[in-house]
């Protein structure tokens, strides 16, 4: 019954600027950690960002630190990943993530795609 639902990828100039949102239904959305993950074409799924449950805790990957941004907000059981200055390198499918112990879920993925 857990479902995460992506949403806001597209197409985007590079150097611009987009929000994904990750709307999560079915699960006690505040104590899960919440992730992004990203998957170019031809490319492994790496990790974006993460935030730590109720703490907000976060971290990003160095590719992305000073331009994208993890946000939660747990009333409204979503997760955000505000991107900016967006590169061609940062074209791909993106998927949220919640992990909570042994449980572990993810969404259907969005795409992104910089180019000019």
């Amino acid at each position: 019954q857990v479902q995460l639902v992506e949403s806001g990828g597209g197409l985007v100039q590079p150097g611009g600027s987009l929000r994904l949102s990750c709307a999560a239904s079915g699960l006690t959305f505040s104590s899960y950690a919440m992730r992004w993950y990203r998957q170019a074409p031809g490319k492994e799924r790496e990790i974006v960002a993460y935030i730590i449950s109720i703490s907000s805790i976060t971290s990003s990957a160095d590719s992305v630190k000073g331009r994208f941004t993890i946000s939660r907000d747990n009333a409204k059981n979503t997760v955000y990943l505000q991107m900016n200055s967006l590169k061609p390198d940062d074209t791909g499918v993106y998927y949220c993530n919640a992990r909570r112990g042994n449980f572990n879920y993810w969404g259907q993925g969005t795409q992104v795609t910089v180019s000019s």
